[in-house]
């Protein structure tokens, strides 16, 4: 990515461009605009004209609206695959599970959205309230601000604005500066299925852009680094507004001596190079217990050399592409070199892979421990660490050793066993004999502990996040004035004692003996 830009007289930035290259190839795939303070604002303030008659649609017109976006979606299948590729430099497998995962969230949102926003009626026996309906109401926050990621160009970023608008809000998104091409396509689609102007919009640019969202947005859905989720957090706090933030993750698997062995080996393998390690549910840390660990390790070594690493020429070229971000390239070389020159050793990769293009061999490290980067910091490459544990104990003090709590995995025969143990782990989720499945479980909620993040996706909550909440309380039956009103009545009040001790007294204990 190579950004360029022409000052006007006075200094001002003008037709300021971004250069959107291929990782795999090097080649230049596009350009885009570098969106200014103002231009964000322009498209905020026009999203905020548009919201109100998208929020008084019914829920079935959005869902048939969405309808046409997954139909758009299913029909143009190649051309996003092929942007996605081009411009992510990832496998066209790990593209086409973006597709799959938009088109079913455009379903599950559009049947869902109704039943977790509708109004809840609220029940109190206080006798200050007798006689009242009271309910609750969600209702849209307005413009909400998707600032998306580049390891997953629709996904984690159209695939965030989808619930924002099942829930009345219009969505301005600014995907990553790497990553802009089919964040564009989502715009194109919405115009060719009709529906409404300005509703939903895309702003391209760098870290300026993505500041003058937060500053202009209603609520800030952000997908990225733990510092710089710090950094909209506390701006979000500035403005009181709300945000929901997935950061980063050290995510851990816990291979039990009872496993399946292939099942371990398998589940690891892809948990660890799906999308070239470059996800935040990645496995990025293994902990086996002692009597199944040699067996494990020479099994995935064998795997780990049969997986093919390069550019992405079609279905079944390439299990491992390219790495998107350039400076990842150095942060996953220092990770291996410091595991090295601590005492651990390479059974597999641990170099760049020469060439044109930004590739990092598939690697193996055994011999590790929390002394090493590889087992502590994110390293968001196609590395995995592997550890051996005496016990289970042990596994579930060194994954909860972590600064990062997003997700982790246990592999075990014993389900009993291996669901006693989730529940000792500080992960906001956890799989039992799979990895990364949940996140295409939209029901199932998913979000980070400690610094992983703040709120979650999908679920009701994932919904709700985009609403305010009101209360209402209507009397129904008004009278002149009630007993406990100004001016008090001594004997109104000592007959609220009574009915008071009546319902929450000691005869009420008695009886629920």
């Amino acid at each position: 990515m190579a950004q360029t830009r022409s000052l006007t007289p006075d200094g001002a930035r003008a037709d300021a461009q971004i250069a959107v290259d291929n990782p795999a190839t090097g080649a230049v795939v596009g350009h885009v605009t570098d969106a200014s303070t103002q231009e964000v604002a322009q498209a905020v303030a026009r999203a905020r004209r548009a919201q109100p008659g998208w929020a008084a649609l019914s829920a079935r017109s959005r869902a048939e609206l969405f309808a046409r976006g997954r139909q758009w979606l299913l029909a143009h299948r190649q051309e996003v695959t092929e942007s996605i590729v081009a411009e992510n430099g990832k496998a066209e497998e790990d593209a086409i599970v973006e597709i799959v995962y938009c088109v079913s969230a455009f379903a599950y949102w559009a049947k869902r959205a109704r039943h977790f926003l509708a109004e809840t009626k609220i029940r109190s026996l206080s006798p200050f309230v007798l006689g009242r309906s009271m309910y609750t109401r969600r209702v849209p926050l307005g413009v909400v601000g998707v600032i998306g990621p580049w390891n997953n160009p629709l996904i984690n970023s159209f695939g965030d604005a989808i619930p924002a608008l099942a829930a009345g809000n219009a969505v301005v998104l600014k995907p990553s500066e790497y990553t802009p091409l089919t964040a564009l396509l989502m715009e194109k689609m919405t115009r060719e299925c009709g529906w409404p102007k300005d509703v939903f919009q895309v702003v391209t640019g760098a870290g300026t852009t993505g500041q003058a969202l937060v500053d202009a947005a209603d609520f800030v859905m952000f997908t990225g680094s733990t510092k710089t989720g710090r950094a909209v957090a506390a701006r979000a706090g500035e403005r009181l507004i709300p945000c929901s933030l997935e950061l980063g993750g050290k995510d851990a698997l816990v291979v039990l001596a009872d496993a399946s062995l292939e099942r371990a080996v398998s589940v690891t393998l892809h948990g660890a190079l799906c999308n070239g390690g470059q996800m935040c549910t990645s496995v990025e840390r293994v902990y086996v217990e002692e009597p199944l660990y040699d067996a494990f390790v020479a099994r995935l070594r064998e795997r780990f050399q049969e997986v093919i690493s390069g550019r992405p020429a079609g279905l079944g070229s390439t299990d491992v592409g390219a790495m998107t971000f350039p400076p990842q390239m150095s942060i996953i070389a220092r990770h291996v070199e410091d595991a090295v020159s601590r005492g651990a050793r390479v059974l597999t990769g641990g170099h760049a892979a020469p060439g044109p293009g930004r590739f990092f061999e598939p690697t193996l490290l055994v011999d590790v421990d929390h002394t090493m980067k590889c087992m502590r910091e994110e390293t968001f490459g196609p590395t995995l660490p592997v550890m051996k544990v005496a016990s289970a104990e042990e596994a579930v003090r060194l994954v909860n050793d972590s600064t990062y709590g997003l997700q982790a995995t246990i592999i075990s025969s014993d389900t009993k066993r291996a669901r006693h143990l989730a529940e000792q782990l500080e992960a906001g989720c956890v799989t039992i004999n799979d990895a990364q499945s949940n996140y295409m479980a939209l029901g199932l909620p998913m979000g980070g502990w400690k610094e992983s993040g703040l709120g979650v996706r999908h679920g009701a909550e994932g919904i709700r996040k985009y609403t305010r909440l009101q209360a209402v309380s209507v009397n129904r039956f008004p009278t002149r004035r009630d007993p406990h009103m100004i001016p008090f009545d001594p004997s109104a009040y000592r007959s609220i004692l009574r009915l008071v001790d009546v319902m929450y007294g000691s005869r009420l204990r008695r009886r629920n003996k």
